[in-house]
This record gives C-alpha cells, sequence and structure tokens, in this order.
C-alpha cells in the first residue's frame, strides 16, 4: 500500500473500474436575462439518461451568484424532472468576509435538500473558510448530525475566494466521518489528488474522492471518481468515456483527449467565465436557445465559437 506522501502514479492505475459520475448542472439563461427554466430541466433529465448524476445548484449552477427562491426552484425542478432519480445538490452558506461559521445557516440548507430527497453537498463558504484548521473536521462532524449522507467539497480559490483545499490531516479526520460518503476535490492538483487517493485507500476504502480537476479528467483511471463542470457540456459523452473505461476498450483515450482538450479552453482564466464557454457550447449543440449568462460571471469573446464548433462536431461524430 502506498504512503500518502510517496505515490507512484503508474501503480496507482486501476484499469476496468467501474466510474461513477457526477455532473454540475449548468443554470441556463434567456435573453432577457431571467433563468431558462425549460432548457434546466431538460439537461437535468439528459445528464440522468446519460447515467451521470446531475448535481444542482454547484459553481456551475451560480450558486453564490443566484438567491435563496432561484436555488428552492431549481432544486424543486431537479426532483419533478427526475422523478425517484438521484442527484445532489449544493448547500450554500451566503456569508461575508470575517463571519463565524453558521452551523445553522447549513442546517437550513441541509434540510432543503433533504425535503427533495437529495445528497448534499457542502459548499465552502467564508465562516467555513475562516477556521483554524483542527476545528474544520468538528464542523463537518456537526454537520454530519444534520443528515445521514453528505459530501464534503475542497474548493480552489482560483475558482471562488472562499475556497480552501484541506490538509491531509484534516482530510483524514474527514473520512473518519460516518455520514461523509466523499468529498469533491477541486485544487486543480493531480499530487494533491492522489494523495487523497492513497490515503482514502488506508483509511477508507468506500470513500469516493470526487475529482474536480477539470484540467485533468484522467484522474478516474488512478480510482477517483468526479464532480466536474465539464461533464456539463457533454455528459453523453462523458458516460461513452467511463463506460469504455470500465470495458477496457481503448476508445477511452481517444474520447478523453477530445474532452481534455475542451477542458483546457474552457477553464483557461478568468477560470469562472468557464459557465460562459459550457452555455455557448450547450447552445451550439442545439441544447439551449441562447448562451447568456449571470449578469456577474464573467464572460468568454463571441471568437471561442470558431473553436468550439469543431469540437462539437467531433463529439457528434464520436457518439454516432
Amino acid at each position: 500500500m502506498q504512503s500518502a506522501h510517496h505515490i507512484d502514479p503508474i501503480r496507482s492505475i486501476r484499469p476496468k473500474r467501474k466510474i461513477t459520475g457526477m455532473s454540475a448542472i449548468l443554470l441556463p439563461f434567456r435573453d432577457d436575462g431571467s433563468a431558462d427554466w425549460d432548457g434546466f430541466a431538460a439537461h437535468v433529465r439528459r445528464t440522468s439518461a446519460a447515467g451521470l448524476i446531475p448535481a444542482v445548484n454547484m459553481d456551475t449552477g451560480y450558486v453564490n451568484l443566484i438567491d435563496a427562491d432561484t436555488r428552492r426552484r431549481a432544486l424543486d425542478l431537479t426532483r419533478q424532472a427526475l422523478g425517484p432519480r438521484p442527484f445532489v445538490a449544493g448547500a450554500f452558506v451566503d456569508d461575508q468576509p470575517g463571519a463565524v461559521f453558521d452551523r445553522d445557516a447549513y442546517a437550513r440548507q441541509i434540510e432543503e435538500i433533504r425535503e427533495v430527497d437529495a445528497i448534499p453537498v457542502i459548499f465552502p463558504c467564508w465562516g467555513l473558510k475562516d477556521l483554524a484548521e483542527g476545528k474544520i473536521a468538528d464542523a463537518y462532524a456537526g454537520i454530519g448530525r444534520l443528515t445521514d449522507r453528505f459530501i464534503a467539497f475542497e474548493l480552489g480559490e482560483m475558482f471562488a475566494p472562499f475556497g480552501r483545499i484541506y490538509s491531509l490531516a484534516t482530510y483524514r479526520r474527514l473520512m473518519q466521518i460516518p455520514q461523509c460518503i466523499g468529498a469533491k476535490h477541486s485544487s486543480l492538483s493531480r499530487q494533491e489528488e492522489w494523495q487523497r487517493l492513497a490515503l482514502r485507500d488506508q483509511v477508507r476504502a468506500d470513500f469516493m474522492v470526487l475529482t474536480g480537476n477539470d484540467l485533468a479528467i484522467d484522474m478516474v483511471i488512478y480510482g477517483s471518481d468526479y464532480l466536474l463542470g465539464l461533464s456539463t457540456f457533454a455528459p453523453d459523452l462523458f458516460a461513452r468515456r467511463d463506460a469504455q473505461w470500465q470495458h477496457g476498450e481503448v476508445g477511452f483515450y481517444e474520447i478523453n483527449d477530445l474532452l481534455q482538450y475542451l477542458g483546457f479552453l474552457a477553464f483557461r482564466p478568468p477560470v469562472p467565465a468557464y459557465r460562459h464557454s459550457a452555455a455557448q457550447f450547450l447552445k451550439l449543440r442545439g441544447w439551449i436557445g441562447c448562451d447568456r449568462t449571470h449578469a456577474r460571471s464573467p464572460q468568454r469573446p463571441q471568437s471561442d465559437l470558431e473553436i468550439l464548433r469543431p469540437i462539437a462536431a467531433k463529439i457528434a461524430e464520436l457518439l454516432q
């Protein structure tokens, strides 16, 4: 068994493993700036039909930019769209720099998510970010007393200023919380994720390391599962890729290369503008009618369409 501090990536590859894929759903907008709820519900259904687990009210869904009523509507429409099928949802506390950790605010968010029978993803906030390292796992343990299952979330500051990546000691303590079934890891660092996989193998084999590394989506071959924003561009092709890995098919690599090319383009700085790239791409695929984003989200240039268009064409070819 490898040490969490001494990783041999080659020895870590796990052929033919079944991959669990969760896909952060884009909240599309209309020309008038209102949310496109029909397009949202259709994308939720499309993602689930492909075999991925929809994740709503995540960064891809502008969770820190939309209001409480919009977050609640996203929950209700997702449950209506999916029937009994599973989904996860961000539990987001809208606080400010210098705020103290507010467990009661998380309790209210978690209760809304539990009401629609979804699994909460504990979205970072300023109060959680500013806790002393030794207090972080205690805060998550308190959250565990609010629900039977939840997913923790490490978020790099390149995605949001209130994000935080934890120490390995804290990560070990998270794995020891029975209600914590996994953690999304969005540092964009292979090394840090490999360390978490090795630690998972030592401490708790059923704990899901959910890669959020849109610049290294092949982390799944080393034992990660995923909760990605990139997969909202092409849940159908991600599902095809995952099945090919499980069946030992070499086509996995061609699909992964194309999706990673798309990821490098979409997740370039400023990283939060990937949501506009997603809207542009979904419109090119004919899945939404407008590539507008939330008014407070950064934009990509229209010239990106000339790069995205042949990628969309290649995806269509690979799915034939």
